[in-house]
């Protein structure tokens, strides 16, 4: 499986606090049958003033620490970015990571606020699309204006924007609301890939392996591989290239 979404880079946000944290969520992932991560710190304005320097500076630390172990896992690093206005700044002047490459489009993986949805979030999503930017929206299920109102989904749907499940929001972690919602925009077939969204060993490790699971008693085990697999590998695969080494 492949998860594309995970804050496993020591003490860059609100994920994993050292290099041991960080090396036990890889741990773990590889033990649900994970083989590669892609780590997607925040990018929050004013919260986390993450930028491309810092993350590469997080990202090496992991990897050398990963190479005196004996996990079989394939690394490389994004960001999950906060919407906001300097969005457009940031992708005038190559500021921001992409989570990969699909539909002809650069993938950026776009968080909304969990209370609601910006107004001129449509603007800025048609703006990027322009751009040959394709959003990639988290969690949507965690968003309470969308668990509310779950049709307000479809403009994004529409658009064309992809959508990114957390496995423990559909098994029931993050409370009946997201789990409600997530399993709504599953059996619709909403969804473009599920992933981990850890954030540290305790209260929030990775549990894709149970989403796979979930996916597959709620829809099939052809989506479940869709989902975690298949799409996601499609995605990423632009990272994973050699000339990206």
């Amino acid at each position: 499986m492949i998860d594309l979404h995970c804050h496993i880079l020591p003490n860059i946000d609100d994920g994993a606090k050292s290099i041991d944290e960080a090396v036990g969520l890889v741990k773990l992932a590889v033990e649900q049958g994970v083989s590669r991560m892609v780590a997607t710190p925040h990018i929050h304005l004013g919260i986390f003033d993450n930028n491309q320097q810092s993350i590469n500076t997080a990202f090496d630390l992991l990897s050398e620490a990963l190479a005196l172990t004996d996990l079989n896992i394939e690394l490389r690093a994004a960001a999950e970015v906060r919407i906001s206005p300097e969005i457009m700044l940031f992708i005038e002047q190559q500021q921001l990571p992409f989570l990969g490459y699909y539909q002809q489009k650069n993938v950026l993986l776009l968080e909304l606020p969990s209370s609601h949805i910006p107004p001129g979030t449509d603007k800025l999503i048609n703006w990027l699309l322009a751009k040959d930017v394709l959003p990639m929206i988290a969690h949507p299920e965690r968003n309470r204006e969308l668990q509310t109102h779950p049709d307000r989904i479809k403009p994004f749907v529409q658009s064309g924007c992809l959508l990114q499940l957390t496995a423990a929001s559909l098994i029931g972690d993050m409370g009946p609301s997201p789990q409600q919602l997530s399993e709504y925009l599953l059996k619709k077939k909403l969804y473009s890939i599920v992933a981990s969204d850890c954030h540290s060993l305790n209260r929030r490790p990775p549990k894709i392996a149970l989403a796979y699971d979930a996916i597959s008693t709620l829809v099939d085990e052809d989506y479940a591989y869709l989902l975690t697999n298949a799409t996601p590998y499609s995605i990423s695969s632009s990272l994973f290239e050699p000339s990206s080494l």
